[in-house]
This record gives structure tokens, C-alpha cells and sequence, in this order.
């Protein structure tokens, strides 16, 4: 049963969702979005119905601060939140940008273990508390809504986090929020860890305790639920789990955890599960980073059955091998399909019921693409059209493809010619040849846009069903020292293979432009026509 501080009412048994994505899920190798895109997701989110977005770090960069801002501005229904460190000036940079929201909340904080106080901040436990204090006193002097996080609490003294929480608490926190960082904690501690926390910080019963929790050990999920058993009643999660190093708690797993058990849990979250489906396949069509087949809930696995006795099982009755409903997390059979006769009506109409909202500009660009595709398959399934408006709407593209071409077999050496077209408006050609078709288009494609980097992953999947489907090519790539993902859709696998590595090469294109490295002569040529 569910365990709850004795002050607790019953009131207090909805769980607060809190969305880091944008955030934390963001700071992940290969896992940057452009404000656009960023936008698109936190809208997703707000109709997921998550209570809180954690829309960026605004101090970090000037294309962090608009995202932050642009998502303030935005989001009605969901709380929108900026990270800040305990410094003024991460503060006052985080209210900057939140001061246009409906409902903005600032969550600063400072690290409080041993190892973090002594060998980073360089400070001792007295100065963290006053350093603790002042942060969350000025960000309360802005801000209606504070959060406070002890960074690497798992790891700190607890005697020393209950100071930490007091003063914080006393200062006028509203969210206390105790991470475990590393991912080096089990349930059982991490349930310890904050059923000691609401016995011994006065003051608790008055504000909020959040658990964020990282999968370093695969434990993210198990220590959040935790955390909740003893008392928590907010969840920092991310959708797919995407999040630093192994990732962070998964949103769909930790609500649907709770959805599936409620009569272990007992608690609800304001969760529209049907959301769920569409929230994971619109992060992984933006950041082109895949979701494992095995992965739970969204998994392409999730619901599948090979084993002759799990379908003879299904088929008699659902739930001999089935705890949860496809249908409960978005999945639906009756998927409206769209084809070449389709007008501008259909497709809007089904766009919107997909959640997006789109200009006639906007719209009458994509029809146009909707119909070129609708050209080459029979049917157009929610999923393409995903992948359409993710095509769409990329911003800023230093490059963008336009036509290929690729002789390939047995008996000759693979050659390609590819065309592409600079952010000024200049074609470009290269021809190459390689160890196959990919190959030789991606040297082609390495010779145009001169970016020098090493192919780290590369994957192809199918996004609906038939011979004409759609395949989706997903590529990790490695500049320098980051890491970039993209993924690219097209009937044809080479064109999707060569857009796919084209959008994760225009990533470190963009944020070198950004830090001023302008390297690429070609696209800063003023061309006349």
C-alpha cells in the first residue's frame, strides 16, 4: 500500500508530472532542438497534460532564453519553468525570460554532497546554505513560484539536507525537489531518503517534495515510485527517458505505472494517456534519436507478440498476456489514411487532430509535399505525416537536399551525384564513389558541406506498413567533441539515408555559426540572381 506522511490528506494523492525534456532531455549527445521544434514539443506536452514544463536553462545560451521565452508566451494550461543556478544573475536571466507566462515557476539550485561542495563549488556547508537561502529569497522576490533542488542529494549527508530544505522552506520554496543525480541510488534508499525528509524538515507538510532521478543503474522509475510511496507528490521525468549519460525517469513508464496499479498506488496524474504514443514519436522524429524496440510502453515491441502461446493466449483473451490497452496510450487500428485525392480540408483536419497548428503558408507548403509523397505510396498514415511536418518546419538549415543520383550493383563501383542547395540559394553538386550507394552519397554530401565527422550509429526503420512505406533513417554523428542525431524520411532508403545525415551535419553547421566560427565560405556569399 501506499505509504504517506501522517499529516498528508487525501487531497494530496494527485501527482504533479514535471517535464524535463526540453531541459534535461535536451542536454543529451544528439538530443538539441531548435526553437521551433522546441516549441512543437511543449506544445505536444501541455496536450499530454503534463503540470509542469521545464522549458530550458535560460543563462546557458541566447537560443535557450528565446525558447524559454517563446514557450512562456505559449503554454496556458501548463507551468512553465527556467533552470537557474543559485546566482543572481542565472536568476534574474531565468525571470527575463519566464516574466511573459501565465503560470512561470524559477527552479534554482546548488550541490549540498561532500564530493560536489569540495572539489566543484569549492565551498563549505555553511556558505551552500547561505548561498541556498539568498537564491531561492530573490528568486521569490520575482517569481510567485520557486523550486529548490540540493544537486547530488542521494549523495549528501541527510542531516545536512534537512538543513538545506528548512532554510530553503523557511526562504519561501514552494517545490523542494531531491535528485539523485548520478543514478547511484536503489528504491529502497531513495524511499528512505524522503520518508526521512518528511519526518524531519519543519514546514514540509506546506510545500511540494519532487523526486528527479537519473537511470545510470536502471533504477530511475523504481527510485521516482519511491519516492512517491514515502510521500513525494511530483515526478521529474522526460518523455522516452532521454536525459544525461543513461537518461532520466521515463514519463510514460512512471505514468502508466500508476495508471495500470491502482490498487497498489492509489494516486492519480492529470496525464491524457492517449498522448503518450504521439508525444514519443514526435521527440523521436524531431531529435532522429530511435526508441528500442524493448523499450516499455512505446517500445515498437510494447504490444507485439511472436511466442505461439502469448497470441493463442491474446486471441482468447487480452489480458492473459496484456496489462495494458494500445488503445490507452494512443495506439488505435482505425487510423484515418490519407491518399493523392485527398484536398487541403482532409489534410488540415487531420493535422489538427494531431495537434497541429498550422498557417496557410505553412499548410500550402505541406500540401504540396503531401502530395508528392501521396504520388509515390497509396495511403498516408498519421505517421507520415508526422515526419512531413517534421521535415517542414526544420529552421535555419545551412543546407537543404535537393536530387540525387546513384549507380549501384555487383559488378561496378558505387557512384553518386548529389545536389544540394545552400542557406543563400546556391547549388552545389559533388560526385563520389564509395563502399556502396550510401556510402558513396555521403562522401558526396562530406565534399559540400566540408563538416569533419565520424558516422557514430546508423539505423533504418519502417514507419507504416507495405511496400511503399515510408523508411525512416536515423544517423548519430560526431563533430569535434559533441554529438549530433538527425533522422530523414522518404520512400526511397538512399534519400532518406543522405537527408537524414544532411540534418545532423546542418546541427553543428548551425552552432558553429552561432559561436561565430563562419567556416563554410560558400554559405555567407551574397548570390545574384
Amino acid at each position: 500500500m501506499l505509504l504517506t506522511h501522517p499529516t498528508m490528506s487525501s487531497k494530496q494523492n494527485h501527482i504533479r508530472i514535471f517535464d524535463t525534456s526540453l531541459r534535461d532531455g535536451e542536454q543529451s549527445p544528439g538530443n538539441s532542438m531548435n526553437l521551433k521544434e522546441k516549441l512543437r514539443m511543449a506544445k505536444q506536452l501541455e496536450r499530454l497534460g503534463v503540470d509542469v514544463i521545464e522549458a530550458g536553462f535560460p543563462i546557458t545560451s541566447r537560443q535557450d532564453f528565446e525558447a524559454v521565452r517563446e514557450i512562456a508566451k505559449a503554454i496556458q494550461n501548463a507551468e512553465v519553468c527556467g533552470l537557474a543556478r543559485a546566482v543572481e544573475k542565472d536568476i534574474q536571466t531565468a525571470w527575463d525570460a519566464l516574466q511573459y507566462g501565465t503560470k512561470p515557476r524559477i527552479h534554482t539550485f546548488i550541490a549540498t554532497s561532500p564530493i560536489h561542495m569540495e572539489h566543484k563549488l569549492k565551498k563549505s556547508p555553511k556558505e551552500v546554505i547561505e548561498m541556498a537561502v539568498k537564491a531561492v529569497t530573490f528568486a521569490k522576490s520575482l517569481c510567485p513560484r520557486v523550486e529548490f533542488s540540493p544537486e547530488d542529494a542521494f549523495r549528501s549527508e541527510p542531516e545536512f539536507i534537512y538543513k538545506v530544505l528548512t532554510a530553503v522552506i523557511e526562504a519561501g520554496a514552494d517545490v523542494v525537489n531531491i535528485p539523485d543525480t548520478v543514478g547511484y541510488s536503489t528504491p529502497s534508499e531513495y524511499g528512505k531518503l524522503i520518508e526521512g525528509i518528511m519526518k524531519n524538515v519543519p514546514g514540509i507538510e506546506d510545500v511540494i517534495v519532487s523526486t528527479h532521478c537519473h537511470n545510470d543503474l536502471g533504477m530511475a522509475v523504481a527510485n521516482s515510485l519511491a519516492g512517491v510511496q514515502n510521500g513525494a507528490r511530483q515526478v521529474e521525468c522526460t518523455i522516452n527517458g532521454i536525459g544525461e549519460r543513461a537518461g532520466n525517469a521515463s514519463l510514460e513508464e512512471v505514468v502508466m505505472a500508476i495508471h495500470t496499479r491502482k490498487d497498489f498506488f492509489d494516486i492519480s496524474t492529470r496525464i491524457k494517456t492517449q498522448e503518450i504514443y504521439p508525444s514519443s514519436r514526435l521527440l523521436t522524429s524531431i531529435t532522429g534519436v530511435p526508441v528500442q524496440p524493448n523499450k516499455a510502453v512505446v517500445g515498437a515491441n510494447a504490444f507485439a507478440h511472436e511466442s505461439g502461446i502469448h497470441q493463442d493466449g491474446v486471441l482468447k483473451e487480452r489480458t492473459t498476456y496484456e496489462i495494458m490497452k494500445a488503445e490507452d496510450i494512443g495506439l488505435d487500428s482505425n487510423r484515418l489514411v490519407l491518399g493523392k485525392h485527398s484536398g487541403r480540408h482532409a489534410l488540415k483536419d487531420r493535422l489538427e487532430a494531431l495537434g497541429y497548428e498550422m498557417s496557410d503558408e505553412e499548410l500550402n507548403d505541406l500540401f504540396g509535399r503531401f502530395k508528392e509523397l501521396a504520388d509515390k505510396k497509396k495511403v498516408i498514415y498519421d505517421e507520415d505525416l508526422v515526419l512531413l511536418v517534421n521535415q517542414a518546419t526544420h529552421q535555419d538549415a545551412m543546407f537543404t537536399f535537393k536530387e540525387m543520383k546513384v549507380t549501384s550493383g555487383n559488378a561496378e563501383t558505387p557512384q553518386a551525384e548529389v545536389t544540394l542547395i545552400a542557406k543563400n540559394g546556391k547549388e552545389m553538386q559533388a560526385t563520389a564513389e564509395g563502399d556502396g550507394p550510401v556510402d558513396s552519397a555521403y562522401q558526396c554530401v562530406n565534399k559540400i558541406m566540408e563538416v569533419e565527422n565520424q558516422l557514430m550509429e546508423y539505423s533504418v526503420n519502417a514507419v507504416t506498413e507495405g511496400i511503399d512505406a515510408q523508411a525512416t533513417v536515423n544517423v548519430q554523428v560526431q563533430v569535434g567533441s559533441r554529438i549530433f542525431s538527425d533522422g530523414g524520411s522518404d520512400t526511397d532508403i538512399i534519400v532518406a539515408s543522405v537527408k537524414a545525415y544532411i540534418g545532423a551535419l546542418n546541427k553543428a553547421l548551425i552552432i558553429s555559426e552561432m559561436k561565430g566560427e563562419k567556416h563554410h565560405a560558400v554559405l555567407f556569399e551574397k548570390v545574384t540572381v
